[in-house]
Formats: C-alpha cells, structure tokens, sequence
C-alpha cells in the first residue's frame, strides 16, 4: 500500500487544487458536455470495448499572464485501481496553442503543434486511450484539465510516466481549468 500513496496524493493535487482555478480560464468541448455520457467515438477500442477511440475536439480561453506552455490530462478517478487511471497525458504545449481538434490524441498521428509531448498513459503507451470501464461498474468519471505552466517545456519525454508528468505540472502550475464526462457499460 506504500507505494499506491505517492500515486493518490499526487492524482488528488492534480485534480482538486481550487487554488489553483480561475474563473477566467475555461475548458469545454464541443464532443463531450460537461457531467453528460462521452460518445462511442470517444470510448476506447480494446479491453472489451469497440468505441472509436478519437481524443475529443478541446478549446481553451483565459489563461492567465506568464503562461508559457500548457499540459493536458485525462484522469479517471474511478478506476478500480486503487491509484485512478490515467487516458491522456499531453505538455509542451506551446502558449498560443488556445484548442485541440478531435483526433489530435492519434498516437500514430498525432494532430498536436511541434514539439508537444504525449507521454505514457495507464494503457502502457503515449497518446489518447478513451474510455473503457469494467462492466457493470458505476458511471465512471473523466477529468479532462488543461493547465497554464510558467515554463516553456517540461524536461521529460514520451516514455515518462503519468505520475513524473504529473510532478512536474504541479510544480510549474499557474492555473487550471477541467470539465467532467461520464462513461458506464
């Protein structure tokens, strides 16, 4: 149990910092409304699941002066893992980058501007991984965040873990914005 603590304490910084939020900086998408069930084209392809597996259209406003880059997560908390699940992990985004188009999580095509980094996610490899929850588990909740960072690039690669990835975005974090979606089977 040692080991899963560093992993939860850093997933609940991450995703409960209202410090950190602005009511100035928002994320919204036009694929998935806030509290509503994410669509099939969303939703993984594997693990018993036959979604599309498209990374959601993202658009974001608002971030506060000295943002440099931006990063970008996808957190389940809900996952019986006891640690949560990480579906994305994206940074070095460049501070004029303001939206994403759906599909730019493609880890074979990545639609994202030069130099972005997507960086390992639960599912063992970079890019998006949609949902995919056990049958006949509850709703489970998905935490899509940006965060404005005052750095221009965090010192890591594609092979780093969503925990290192994560350190690093909450030590250089300016400002957050999430939504939430929900996906049940």
């Amino acid at each position: 149990m040692k080991t899963l603590a560093p992993a939860l304490a850093l997933a609940a910084a991450l995703t409960a910092t209202p410090a950190l939020a602005t009511d100035h900086f928002t994320l919204s998408s036009p694929d998935i409304a806030t509290g509503r069930p994410i669509a099939e084209r969303q939703v993984f392809s594997g693990f018993g699941c036959s979604g599309g597996n498209v990374s959601p259209a993202l658009t974001w406003h608002g971030a506060p002066a000295g943002t440099r880059s931006f990063a970008l997560t996808v957190y389940d908390p809900d996952a019986p893992t006891g640690s949560g699940w990480w579906h994305w992990v994206v940074f070095n985004l460049p501070a004029s980058t303001q939206q994403l188009a759906a599909g730019a999580g493609d880890s074979e095509h990545p639609g994202l501007p030069a130099g972005s980094v997507q960086s390992r996610t639960d599912f063992g490899k970079a890019g998006y991984g949609g949902p995919c929850p056990p049958k006949g588990d509850k709703p489970h909740r998905y935490i899509f965040t940006v965060y404005a960072l005052k750095v221009d690039n965090l010192p890591l690669d594609a092979a780093s873990p969503a925990a290192m990835v994560g350190f690093y975005i909450n030590a250089n974090t300016l400002a957050k914005a999430s939504f939430t979606g929900t996906y049940g089977r």
